[in-house]
């Protein structure tokens, strides 16, 4: 279903390839200490509904529902496009007994899920690759299912994912995906103000409107093309995740001034706030998209 073109901005001055490295690389310390844990690895807002009890069982849940959306079979190959430490990659290939190759740009992530991987007897059914989910290595036609969370929203032109998904995908085969949908462009100058300051913390250049997107895909020449809005899902995770760095913003002040915390760390306590926000203001929400080759 085709929406509007979309227009692309990134107004940093490095490569965003670096400054998403350097973002999920600074980091991990405080994503391991204050949202994940060790049975679910999840760099991602979760998904809470009556099944979820907790913190930890929304972010296990979320991998539910994706892996439901598109049926996903045992035996299935599944590229994992921005796996982060793994999580949905091992959860894939315990749970639904897919074989999974998991790319990121950080090497130090690729090294971390191996890692783990290999700890929990995973090495001959999960692999992890450092490649970008725009220019893959991997053949045309190699995977079933392409699967994203959270992950897109940091390609500084969108539309390249879509192609690139389109192409690694056989025929039949499906896009599912968890992201962040910016609710319309323009938004009002506070609410552009609020969401940059949210997104320029988290090394996301912008979001997609949902017409964009379908446009994105539908160009891309998949079909079937489904959005639904799951925002009501992840909104006591942005809620959680604002009251932690409400409390926590005074002592990420002084450790920055301090030079014990970088600028990257700090900005991503200040993003913290800033998605909450945000999305009280009405600049952005949750979807859940899918779509078949």
């Amino acid at each position: 279903m085709p929406g509007t073109k979309p227009l692309q901005l990134h107004t940093s001055t490095r490569p965003i390839s670096d400054w998403i490295v350097a973002y999920y690389d600074q980091t991990w310390i405080d994503f391991r200490m204050l949202w994940i844990n060790r049975d679910n690895l999840a760099l991602h807002y979760g998904y809470h509904d009556t099944t979820t009890r907790s913190h930890a069982d929304a972010l296990m849940r979320l991998n539910e529902v994706l892996a439901e959306r598109v049926a996903i079979q045992p035996g299935e190959r599944v590229l994992d496009a921005g796996c982060g430490v793994g999580g949905s990659s091992m959860w894939l290939a315990v749970q639904r007994g897919a074989e999974v190759v998991g790319i990121t740009l950080s090497q130090r992530q690729v090294v971390r899920a191996g890692r783990l991987a290999a700890r929990r007897g995973l090495g001959d059914r999960v692999r992890f690759e450092q490649a970008d989910y725009t220019r893959t290595p991997f053949r045309a036609g190699s995977f079933d299912v392409v699967w994203a969370i959270e992950s897109v929203c940091h390609a500084p032109h969108k539309p390249a994912f879509y192609q690139e998904a389109a192409r690694l995908l056989r025929p039949g085969g499906r896009l599912v995906m968890a992201d962040f949908v910016r609710a319309r462009r323009p938004l009002d100058p506070t609410g552009e103000r609020l969401l940059h300051e949210w997104l320029d913390g988290w090394a996301v250049p912008d979001l997609d409107t949902g017409e964009e997107q379908l446009y994105a895909a539908a160009t891309a020449g998949l079909a079937d093309a489904r959005l639904d809005d799951t925002t009501a899902h992840i909104r006591p995770s942005a809620r959680h995740l604002y009251t932690m760095a409400r409390f926590s913003y005074p002592g990420a002040v002084a450790l920055h001034r301090l030079g014990m915390r970088t600028a990257i760390q700090h900005g991503n306590v200040r993003a913290a706030l800033r998605q909450y926000q945000a999305l009280e203001h009405g600049c952005w929400r949750y979807g859940l998209f899918s779509a078949t080759r």
